[in-house]
């Protein structure tokens, strides 16, 4: 068997011992439905859900639904993990219905925006080979319970805390991510719907704060749900708090910033204004722009 091959299965292998130890972490201390942990068992309907989904994606040929079906799981999770303890504590409440806000939202907006380009050329080579489609409908699985393990692991605790003044401090910051995802992905859909800014670069509103604004909010506001979440754990379940940094390297280190940063430079890599905008701006975190450079007109979309 090729290497090529092997690797996505080895891979495969190495993301569902790190769902394995997360869920025996976050189960500690934690609620039983049936004999079986409700930290664990939203785990395997995060990774069950994925299965399921590849099975017709794979059959069709499409990644269409890839990003609704990571939305769908991340509500589903964090429903079957409040409604499964039943204690309908406020914390608990709290952090799904953040959960459902920020995974409606952002599930919309990214499958009205594959409907309007006809795909995502990131799947281009990738759905033609059943190894990497399916680590990558696997990695989906690890994506959503790696960033909900905070929040699900104070939603199935079996001794809850009561609501205090961290809980309002972690609202409030989820609530500025919120905004500041929210803003940008509108400003970016906005510049791409006008014709006249087809191959340029956006570099207005937020944009011209961050290269990547929309990556800072969502950051921000796991930050805020792992905030809200801190005060329930105890013990092992401690190790859950990697959620806002497993977001952190997702977004610079694999998936987000880096490809996006590769695009641009073999797209706009020649032009003085790009190299300007990437001079003055922020990769990441966000900072008032200098004098002058927000007023000026938006040259393109990375």
């Amino acid at each position: 068997m090729k290497k090529a091959t092997i690797r996505p299965f080895v891979a495969v292998a190495g993301i569902l011992a790190v769902a394995v130890s997360m869920s025996v972490a976050g189960s500690q201390g934690g609620e039983s439905l049936g004999g079986v942990r409700v930290f664990a068992l939203c785990a395997i309907i995060a990774f069950a859900i994925q299965w399921l989904a590849f099975i017709p994606a794979y059959l069709a040929q499409t990644e269409r639904f890839f990003d609704l079906t990571g939305s769908i799981t991340y509500i589903t999770v964090a429903t079957v993990g409040v409604v499964a303890v039943g204690n309908w504590e406020p914390r608990s409440l709290v952090i799904a219905a953040l959960i459902f806000v920020w995974a409606v939202r952002l599930g919309w907006f990214l499958f009205q925006r594959v409907r309007r380009s006809g795909g995502d050329h990131r799947f281009d080579s990738i759905k033609r080979h059943f190894p990497r489609f399916f680590l990558t409908w696997t990695l989906q699985g690890l994506w959503v319970l790696l960033t909900t393990a905070a929040g699900l692991a104070a939603i199935t605790t079996a001794k809850p805390a009561a609501l205090e003044w961290t809980a309002f401090v972690g609202a409030g910051i989820w609530a500025v991510g919120f905004a500041i995802e929210t803003v940008a992905d509108a400003q970016k859909r906005a510049f791409r719907s006008d014709s006249a800014n087809g191959g340029r670069f956006i570099r207005g509103g937020l944009w011209a704060w961050s290269r990547h604004p929309n990556y800072f909010g969502e950051i921000v506001l796991w930050v805020g749900i792992a905030t809200i979440a801190a005060p329930a754990l105890s013990g092992w379940q401690w190790v859950t708090m990697v959620s806002p940094v497993f977001v952190v390297v997702l977004l610079t280190r694999v998936s987000g910033v880096p490809i996006l940063e590769r695009q641009a430079t073999a797209r706009w890599g020649d032009d003085q204004d790009y190299l300007e905008y990437r001079t003055n701006t922020p990769v990441l975190l966000m900072r008032p722009p200098r004098r002058g450079a927000e007023s000026r007109p938006a040259q393109g979309d990375p």
